[in-house]
């Protein structure tokens, strides 16, 4: 259940690639209380995945694996038909790597969260969610799971004995039925500081926000996501963060009493 007294914020990090750089991680890390790094399927690379896991556990951010498809070349934002024996090898891939850089830096890590295309394809693809729950139930079964409300993902971890953790996003669009809105069309992608933070303390409250028709639609959250690959995002991120704790939010994170 969502307290309004007490959220998290996550953000995206470590997708960069080589030479290559999206976000800065280190400015979001001073800010964000939960950190969903890249894994290497869909950006990231070892020497990002060490320096970023390094960075969060000096900065107390909890560290999420952020798995993907295995698409560098389409940032993770494409469908793919993965067979579910071969995804649920994929995850297990990507969650240990990122493990063993995070207990190098003295920690560990402490939930999994899809990323792009995987988050959205098992909002209702029932095969693909169950090969996702089974690599973390593997893999380590007290481990958290980030997702969608209502997601077939989050039902089907809750069956299999995982923890599930409810999230919402800062600026992206909503369809009336609470799904994100497609990133290729029109309005997906909010940019506007003021709106976006007014929309984050209205979910953070657990009051009704627009979705992309207009329509009231109210998304009950322990988490809010606040992307990092836009042009403003720090600035953003620390508004909204700033915001919650003016209207007497405490940011925490939600793995709190599981670490």
């Amino acid at each position: 259940m969502c307290d309004p007294t007490h959220i998290d914020l996550n953000s995206d990090l470590g997708e960069g690639f080589g030479r290559w750089e999206l976000a800065d991680d280190e400015a979001l890390l001073s800010i964000v209380t939960s950190a969903n790094v890249a894994c290497g399927f869909h950006a990231g690379d070892p020497m990002i995945m060490r320096r970023v896991c390094e960075m969060a556990a000096e900065r107390d951010v909890v560290i999420g694996a952020q798995v993907s498809y295995r698409d560098l070349a389409g940032f993770g934002r494409r469908f793919i038909d993965v067979p579910p024996e071969e995804l649920t090898n994929d995850i297990l891939y990507q969650l240990g790597a990122l493990d063993a850089f995070a207990r190098v830096a003295g920690t560990r890590v402490g939930y999994v969260k899809p990323h792009g295309a995987l988050y959205n394809a098992i909002v209702r693809h029932e095969a693909q969610a169950a090969a996702v729950v089974e690599a973390v139930r593997a893999y380590d079964p007290r481990l958290p799971v980030l997702g969608l409300p209502g997601s077939a993902w989050l039902r089907q971890a809750a069956e299999a004995g995982l923890t599930t953790v409810t999230e919402c996003f800062a600026d992206r669009a909503y369809t009336p039925e609470g799904t994100l809105v497609p990133r290729r069309e029109p309005g997906a992608v909010l940019h506007d500081p003021v709106a976006v933070t007014e929309r984050c303390a209205r979910m953070a409250l657990g009051r009704s926000i627009e979705a992309i028709d207009g329509s009231p639609l109210t998304v009950r959250a322990r988490s809010i996501c606040v992307h990092g690959d836009s042009p403003q995002a720090v600035a953003m991120a620390r508004r909204v963060r700033d915001t919650l704790s003016a209207m007497g939010v405490k940011l925490t994170p939600f793995t709190e009493g599981n670490r």
